[in-house]
């Protein structure tokens, strides 16, 4: 049954400032979720304190950092199975290669010529990919680091490649990270089977927000390398779990339906675009009396 949220409860979401949220991941991420970190924030400090955190499709990082840095879990366990992503995020959270990949960042000069020779080299290892996918993701539009993904042109201001190349900004994001190695577990893989551990965890709480195209549409294959999956299997999974789940959608009959059969209830939720339009995605969950 989908439930219906009171006009008080609806009135509390608004459109969030992305500014007024702590900025901890070193990606631009298409579908990148710091936005919805005080929504995070309400929904775990409505529950006993979960004792695992889990994101299956980690991707940008930014809500299992936001857990993480806030204390809002005892510890994080973020799964992504992008191979460029994940060297970033294996990187981070190794004392060697984070300190390793920050200085590489900050003496790098962004040039036109510095870039395509870093990037016509193939990676010798996980820590050389983890840069030129930092690379990539900061001069490629959107952040997108899906095969065939333009670069920007004029940038913001006019300053083309540059606009969108901070240096010293990364290098804090990275050391930041890397200090909550500790309570954070990395996996490089597939976020499916990893459910299936937790099933009986009633202690754990899971995020789930796949990077991919329901209902037959075609933007991630255009944004992610893995635009593929099985929706109807991912909402029968997070049924069986008997921790809390939280998932975010496209916001499409589809997923509703999908919702609907599996015994969630749904609601919208504002967000502004890359392009600074708002929109609205899906929250679902078994009860989001919590709003």
């Amino acid at each position: 049954m989908q439930l219906a949220l009171p006009t008080a409860q609806l009135n509390r979401l608004r459109v969030v400032n992305v500014a007024s949220v702590p900025q901890r991941s070193p990606f631009r991420y298409p579908g990148g979720k710091s936005w919805l970190v005080p929504v995070i924030r309400r929904w775990l400090s409505n529950r006993p304190r979960p004792t695992e955190f889990v994101e299956p499709f980690a991707g940008g990082g930014s809500i299992s950092l936001a857990v993480a840095a806030e204390r809002m879990a005892n510890h994080v366990t973020m799964v992504e199975l992008d191979e460029q992503v994940a060297s970033v995020w294996q990187t981070v959270f190794n004392q060697d290669g984070a300190a390793w990949l920050g200085q590489q960042i900050v003496s790098f000069e962004l040039t036109s010529a510095n870039l395509q020779r870093v990037l016509a080299q193939p990676a010798s290892s996980q820590w050389e990919m983890a840069f030129q996918t930092i690379l990539r993701n900061r001069v490629n539009r959107g952040g997108i680091l899906a095969r065939g993904a333009g670069m920007i042109r004029e940038g913001e201001g006019g300053k083309g490649l540059l606009s969108r190349w901070y240096p010293a900004t990364l290098r804090r994001r990275i050391d930041e990270a890397v200090a909550l190695a500790g309570c954070i577990s990395f996996i490089a893989g597939e976020g499916l089977s990893l459910l299936t551990s937790y099933a009986d965890d009633r202690h754990a709480a899971f995020y789930l927000d796949p990077p991919y195209s329901a209902a037959g549409k075609r933007a991630g294959l255009r944004l992610y390398n893995h635009a593929l999956l099985d929706h109807q299997q991912l909402f029968a999974l997070a049924a069986q779990l008997t921790g809390d789940v939280l998932m975010t959608y496209d916001d499409t009959a589809e997923v509703r339906e999908l919702a609907r059969q599996h015994g969630f209830s749904v609601h919208p939720v504002p967000m502004k675009s890359t392009h600074h339009a708002v929109m609205q995605e899906l929250l679902i969950s078994r009860d989001l009396s919590w709003l």
